[in-house]
C-alpha cells in the first residue's frame, strides 16, 4: 500500500471507529508499518485540515470526528475532473488555496477505483494558460484572519498603504471582496472616512481582528467606483 491510500484508509479506519480512539500502535499493526510511520501520517492529516485529534489517557488514541468530514463520496471520474477544471478558474483570487485544498479533500475521501479513473482523465486535460511573459495579476495573499472576521463579522484593524506607500491604521467593518481580473479588494465601511471604502488586498500590510462586532449597517456597494462595473454576486452562479 502506497502512502496515499494508506492516508485514505487511515481516515475510513477512524471513521469507522468513531468516537472511539484507535491507539497509533494499533493502528500500525493494522496496516503493517512502524508507529513513527503512523504518527507521521497522523500529523500529515491533521495538517491538511482532516479533524483528527489526539485523546490522552491510558484508553486514548486518534479519534475522526464524523460530524465534520464527509463519508466516501460518490462521483464520478468525469465530475472530479469538472471540479479541478472548474477550480482552476479562481488562480489569482483570495480562494485559490482553498480551492486546492477543497479538490484534495474530496479526492481523499474518493473510493479507490474512481480516484485512479480520475487521476487518468485529468491526465488527458490541458488547459490553455497565458504565454510565457505575458502580464498576469499575482495571486492575491489573504491573511486567515480577514477570511475568517468576514464570516464571523468581527471589526478589522488594518495597516493600509495608499499608491504613495503611506500607511494609515483603520478600523474597517468589513462586507465582501471585490474581484476582477487585475485586483482584488475587501469592501467595507471604514470608521476613518466614515464611508464606503474598498482595500487592495496587495496593500494591507498588517491585519487584525477585533473582539467586537459588526454592528448592523447597510452598506451600499454601488458606491465604491473601485471596479468600474457592474457587481456581480457570486450567489448568481449558484452558489
Amino acid at each position: 500500500m502506497n502512502r496515499t491510500d494508506r492516508l485514505y484508509a487511515l481516515v475510513e479506519e477512524l471513521r469507522a471507529a468513531s468516537p472511539r480512539p484507535r491507539s497509533a500502535r494499533m493502528l500500525a499493526a493494522r496496516f503493517e508499518v512502524s508507529v513513527r510511520t503512523v504518527e507521521r501520517d497522523l500529523a500529515a492529516l491533521q495538517q491538511s485540515g482532516v479533524p483528527v485529534y489526539a485523546v490522552p489517557g491510558r484508553s486514548g488514541g486518534y479519534v475522526l470526528d464524523r460530524r465534520r468530514t464527509l463519508p466516501p463520496l460518490t462521483i464520478t471520474p468525469a465530475e472530479a475532473t469538472a471540479l479541478a477544471v472548474g477550480l482552476n478558474a479562481l488562480a489569482g483570487t483570495p480562494f485559490a488555496a482553498d480551492a486546492r485544498s477543497a479538490l484534495h479533500k474530496v479526492l481523499a475521501v474518493m473510493p479507490e477505483r474512481e480516484r485512479a479513473a480520475a487521476a487518468e482523465m485529468a491526465g488527458r486535460v490541458q488547459l490553455l494558460v497565458p504565454a510565457a511573459g505575458a502580464a498576469r495579476s499575482a495571486e492575491p495573499v489573504v491573511p486567515a484572519v480577514l477570511r475568517e472576521a468576514l464570516t464571523a463579522g468581527r471589526v478589522l484593524r488594518l495597516e493600509y498603504g495608499d499608491r504613495e506607500g503611506a500607511l494609515t491604521s483603520r478600523e474597517v467593518e468589513p462586507v465582501a471582496f471585490l474581484g476582477g481580473d487585475e485586483h482584488w479588494y475587501l469592501a467595507g465601511w471604514c470608521r476613518l472616512r466614515q464611508a464606503p471604502r474598498g482595500f487592495r488586498l496587495d496593500r494591507i500590510r498588517a491585519v487584525e481582528a477585533l473582539d467586537e462586532r459588526v454592528p448592523a449597517r447597510h452598506v451600499d456597494l454601488s458606491e465604491l467606483d473601485t471596479l468600474g462595473s457592474d457587481l456581480v454576486p457570486l450567489a448568481e452562479f449558484g452558489v
